[in-house]
C-alpha cells in the first residue's frame, strides 16, 4: 500500500520576539492545538518565525541608503532605504530589472531582493534571511527532540519564484535530521531503464506542501508533514544549492 501522508498545521504558535527560543514557541502551539510531535514527522518552519526569534528584523529609519540605493529607488519608485537592505544582503546582483533585483545571497541562493522582505512583520520594519538556516533548524530540532523524546526532522522554508513559471512556491532554506536530496540514479524505472540523473528535492517538496496549510496570511507559521518516509541523516537545505560549476544560467 502506498503511504499516507498529511500535513497538519500548528495553530496558537506565539508571535515571536528577539532572543525568543524557538522550540518553546512550536511547544506553545503544539499544546494550544492539541497535537504532539512523533517520530518520523517532519517539522515545516516558516523563515519569518526564525527571523523575528532570531532578531533578523531591521528598522528602516536606522538604514542610512547609498547613493547607488538611491538611484535604483527613484528609477523604480522604491524605498531607498528597503534598496540598500537589498544590497548589504546580496553577495551578487544576478539581474536588475523593471523594479526587481534578482540577488545571490551569502548563503548561495539566488532570489528576489536577497530574501529581504516586507510582509508579516512591523511597519517600517523588513526581514532578513536566518544568518545560518541550516544551523538554525539543527537547533530548533536537537531542542524539541530533548523536550519530547521523538526523533524528527526540520525544515525551514522561504518563498521563492521560478524562471519560467508564474507564482511562487515554498522552498526549503534550512534543514536537519534528513536527507534532503532522493537519489534515484542506477535504480530501474517500470519499464526497467536505468534511471541517470533523476534526483529528486524531497525537501524543497516538503516545503511546497507545507505551505497548503501555512499559508501566507493565516498565522499558521509552522505544520507537520506526517506519513512521508524521509531518509534520516545529516543533511543540509545547502545541499540543494547548484553548485557554480555546473549553473547553466551563471
Amino acid at each position: 500500500m502506498a503511504p499516507q501522508i498529511r500535513i497538519i498545521g500548528i495553530e496558537g504558535i506565539p508571535e515571536a520576539h528577539a532572543g525568543d527560543n524557538i522550540a518553546d514557541l512550536i511547544a506553545t502551539g503544539l499544546e494550544q492545538s492539541g497535537l504532539e510531535i512523533e517520530t518520523g514527522d517532519v517539522l515545516v518552519v516558516t523563515h519569518k518565525l526564525v527571523s523575528k526569534a532570531e532578531g533578523r528584523l531591521v528598522a528602516l529609519e536606522t538604514v542610512a541608503p547609498s547613493p547607488f540605493a538611491q538611484w535604483i529607488a527613484r528609477r523604480f519608485d522604491k524605498d531607498p532605504r528597503q534598496v540598500e537592505v537589498v544590497l548589504r544582503e546580496s553577495a551578487r546582483i544576478v539581474r536588475m530589472d523593471r523594479g526587481i533585483i534578482i540577488a545571490e545571497t551569502r548563503h548561495g541562493f539566488v532570489c528576489a531582493n536577497a530574501g529581504v522582505d516586507a510582509s508579516n512583520v512591523p511597519p517600517g520594519h523588513v526581514s532578513l534571511l536566518p544568518e545560518d538556516p541550516d544551523a538554525s533548524a539543527a537547533r530548533i530540532r536537537s531542542d524539541l527532540i530533548r523536550r519530547f523524546g521523538r526523533e524528527h526532522a526540520v525544515i525551514i522554508t522561504d518563498s521563492f519564484g521560478r524562471p519560467w513559471r508564474n507564482g511562487i512556491v515554498n522552498v526549503a532554506i534550512g534543514a536537519a535530521g534528513m536527507q534532503p536530496l532522493l537519489d534515484y540514479r542506477g535504480q530501474a524505472d517500470t519499464f526497467g531503464n536505468e534511471l541517470r540523473i533523476t534526483i529528486m528535492a524531497v525537501a524543497d517538496e516538503l516545503a511546497a506542501a507545507a505551505e497548503l496549510v501555512m499559508g501566507k496570511v493565516d498565522r499558521c507559521p509552522a505544520a507537520i508533514v506526517r506519513g512521508y518516509r524521509y531518509q534520516p541523516g545529516a543533511g543540509r537545505a545547502a545541499d540543494l544549492i547548484m553548485p557554480a560549476e555546473r549553473d547553466l544560467f551563471r
